[in-house]
């Protein structure tokens, strides 16, 4: 034990720290999984789910309670925001949103507990690591941005067709001359690469820098009592800022999946 807390080191410290809990298929690799980040994630799924079908299910149509006034509150929020943007059918969009705001902010949110003690409690069945925060996994936030691609896609041919679609890539936006097909599908190809792209490492960037300087503040408190003296009103004063990024990314990652949705139904 002695020798473990002597070979102590701040890169072994914050790499301990940003170790997955991960679960390799047949030969691992590529194919490896971070448990850490699909239990946390479905976690709060389903606690995001739970929460609001609780408020739903005790809604009065009388004055609401402060639990039904939050959530009315959030969701008429999230469905201006979709009317602002999308003019159709807001039927799907609008819950869509909802649905990433809420899981994407719960999954932003666990970067506010505290490390040490998590990783205390998950020590026992994940001795070498486990990430507690999902979005500072960029395999979590590709996914999302994929799933919303994904939808992107399926929207924009249900609203066009395939053939309007395919039309669109080999036709727009420089004109439907033979000549241009090329670079209308390469100017399209790189347009619909950059989204997924700028979606989920926008939100995995800041998630992952707020969770290493968070890692470098506790590392400062524990250099001594100067070092505590000098990280404590750091740490409280990145976690009130942390605050405003953790609703601010969430907020982001919804307002691009309506953008992007409403893309879709939308021509050159």
């Amino acid at each position: 034990m002695a020798a473990e807390q002597e070979a102590l080191t701040p890169g072994s410290y914050i790499g301990h720290h940003l170790a997955f809990f991960e679960k390799p298929v047949g030969q691992g690799g590529f194919w490896t999984l971070n448990l850490d980040s699909l239990l946390v994630s479905v976690l709060l799924g389903v606690v995001g789910i739970g929460f609001i079908w609780w408020v739903v299910r005790g809604a009065t149509s009388g004055v609401p309670n402060k639990r039904q006034a939050f959530v009315e509150l959030a969701c008429d929020f999230v469905d201006k925001q979709a009317k602002d943007i999308f003019h159709g059918d807001r039927k799907f969009i609008a819950p869509a949103a909802l649905t990433v705001f809420v899981w994407v902010l719960l999954m932003n949110a666990m970067d506010f507990l505290p490390v040490d003690f998590m990783g205390f409690l998950t020590h026992p069945f994940a001795p070498h690591g486990f990430r507690i925060v999902p979005t500072a996994d960029v395999n979590t936030t590709f996914a999302l941005a994929l799933s919303v691609w994904l939808l992107m896609i399926y929207f924009s041919i249900a609203a066009k067709g395939a053939g309007g679609w395919i039309h669109e890539l080999f036709c727009a936006p420089f004109g439907s001359n033979p000549l241009l097909w090329p670079a209308n599908l390469l100017f399209n190809l790189v347009e619909y690469i950059s989204k997924p792209l700028s979606h989920s490492l926008r939100l995995f960037g800041n998630m992952y820098a707020g969770e290493i300087i968070f890692l470098l503040l506790w590392m400062l408190a524990g250099a001594g009592l100067a070092g505590t003296v000098f990280a404590v009103p750091l740490a409280l004063a990145w976690a009130i800022f942390h605050i405003l990024i953790v609703v601010l990314q969430a907020y982001i990652f919804m307002m691009l999946t309506i953008v992007y949705i409403s893309m879709a139904h939308e021509s050159h």
